[in-house]
């Protein structure tokens, strides 16, 4: 169905699938996934547009650097923006993130807005709403305390062991039932198993480092771009009060609940998505 290519983004060499002729819509995705994540998204919106899907750096086929620092955000911004470089260079594209692709979307938008048409989000917390709701929200804190566990030297043996079990817990089992399909947890599985793919997604944590900001540093992610955030109320890593005040960072911001939905809000209620995604783009 899709068309596989590699791409040079910055130093790195980037696994992507692309389908569809039309306006480009760029899709990230989070931990612990990859490009086929999207597949209902790609399915539907390549009847009219131009879809990519990337393996950020680090996962399933995408090159996978070995220094920690090579996964912090403004370094992914980067091979985010060579990406668009090599592929749809001149061109003002929609990003759409999950997740960990959520977050390099926000922080691409603040810093490359140019490259924007419009951007989405789904279930991917802003970088200064997130560091408010870690200082001060307990109920965020304790939501979040999985983050340490992913940044333990043993997070890879305890991830991976019995095919991995714990991973495919996290990720299949707290979906709804039905969403992902056993030819998809197979997919994910080889996904899994590529060699250096789990360091890889780990080390976004790992080059996390502290998520508190100054005033100032929240005010450079301000978002100037057309924004649609895509919120599943189910998900119960990232909780609802990332959207509080969330206005304040977004001038030009749409909201869209979906109760009942967990975190992998694009495999519950695909069709869901693709409408307020059609809707928003136009």
């Amino acid at each position: 169905m899709f068309q596989h290519g590699y791409a040079e983004a910055n130093g790195l060499r980037m696994h992507y699938v692309s389908e569809g002729e039309g306006k480009t819509i760029l899709f990230l995705h989070g931990f612990p996934e990859f490009f086929y994540a999207w597949k209902h998204q790609l399915a539907d919106l390549s009847r009219d547009h131009r879809v990519i899907a990337a393996d950020l750096p680090g996962y399933n086929l995408s090159d996978k650097p070995q220094a920690v620092e090579a996964y912090r955000i403004e370094q992914i911004v980067e091979n985010v923006r060579g990406l668009l470089d090599s592929l749809a260079a001149g061109e003002q594209v929609t990003l759409v993130g999950h997740d960990w692709g959520g977050i390099i979307a926000w922080a691409f938008a603040a810093a490359h807005p140019e490259y924007l048409a419009k951007l989405v989000i789904l279930n991917a917390p802003h970088g200064a709403i997130f560091a408010r709701e870690l200082a001060h929200n307990p109920a965020q804190q304790k939501a979040s305390s999985y983050m340490a566990a992913f940044r333990h030297p043993a997070a890879e043996a305890t991830l991976s062991a019995f095919n991995h079990a714990a991973l495919a817990k996290v990720t299949f089992d707290s979906a709804k039932a039905g969403a992902f399909s056993d030819e998809d947890k197979a997919a994910y599985q080889i996904a899994w198993s590529q060699p250096g793919a789990l360091t890889g997604g780990l080390n976004y944590y790992r080059a996390l480092g502290n998520a508190s900001l100054s005033p100032e540093q929240a005010a450079a992610i301000t978002v100037h771009v057309p924004t649609l955030v895509i919120w599943a109320e189910g998900d119960t890593a990232l909780l609802t009060g990332n959207l509080d005040g969330l206005e304040q960072y977004v001038p030009d911001l749409q909201v869209r609940r979906i109760p009942g939905a967990s975190h992998w809000v694009m495999h519950d209620e695909p069709a869901l998505v693709n409408q307020y995604i059609r809707e928003f783009i136009g």
